[in-house]
């Protein structure tokens, strides 16, 4: 994937350009191409691959929170983890994650599963992979997104100052296992979806620790409302 190819927003473009730079970029970007040209078709479109990105900043970043596929149906995913357009029904993780943020801070369930009011307040919805191929779940891991996400966390863990890393399930745990609880706060529990949310999801409290810390830190805690109307 040559740099010239890609839109992105300036802190990450110049944090990652030695990811861009390497050959398994290349060889990522080749697959795409490859997949597209035999009729499939791929999602979130190209221009919302690295949309967590382009809506936090590497500077702006407070929290991330860990995803792991774009959702495969038509219309949903458009490049922020658990988030999906408006006018798209609220999957079920999300819908879980909105009990958590009812129980937790007393915020109403919102009536769409739009998230970009988080990512531009800083928090970094950044999914392990950053596309796949319809109605084809996990059809583009192992391709190299891994890897590059590696590196955005990475550099989230290097280059900021307490930020909060919410780690919901065991994958997400593992592939932020390095982050330095020292520098960062680290919150963990299991993940949302309907089979795991009843094991410790519900009851886990991310969001008001998440702005507790931002607070005592003078990082200035997220407004986790969303607003009604989205278009």
């Amino acid at each position: 994937m040559a740099e010239g190819d890609i839109k992105l927003e300036e802190t990450w473009k110049f944090a990652l350009e030695g990811e861009f730079a390497d050959p398994y970029m290349a060889q990522l970007r080749k697959f795409l191409v490859a997949e597209k040209q035999a009729g499939k078709r791929i999602f979130p479109k190209g221009s919302e691959y690295f949309r967590a990105l382009d809506l936090t900043p590497l500077d702006e970043v407070k929290v991330v929170i860990l995803g792991q596929d774009p959702y495969h149906g038509a219309g949903q995913a458009h490049g922020l983890c658990f988030s999906v357009k408006p006018g798209v029904r609220t999957p079920p993780s999300l819908v879980n994650i909105y009990k958590e943020l009812q129980s937790d801070l007393g915020i109403p369930p919102a009536k769409h599963g739009f998230l970009e009011s988080w990512a531009e307040q800083g928090v970094l919805l950044l999914n392990s992979v950053l596309t796949v191929e319809e109605g084809q779940a996990a059809a583009h891991q192992g391709q190299g997104w891994e890897r590059f996400t590696d590196a955005v966390i990475r550099t989230v863990n290097e280059e900021c100052d307490g930020v909060v890393f919410i780690l919901w399930g065991s994958y997400a745990q593992k592939k932020a296992a390095f982050v330095d609880q020292e520098r960062h706060l680290v919150l963990k529990a299991p993940h949302p979806s309907p089979l795991s949310a009843h094991n410790g999801f519900f009851g886990s409290k991310p969001f008001s620790q998440t702005n507790a810390y931002l607070d005592e830190h003078g990082m200035g805690a997220i407004d986790w409302r969303l607003p009604e109307n989205v278009e």
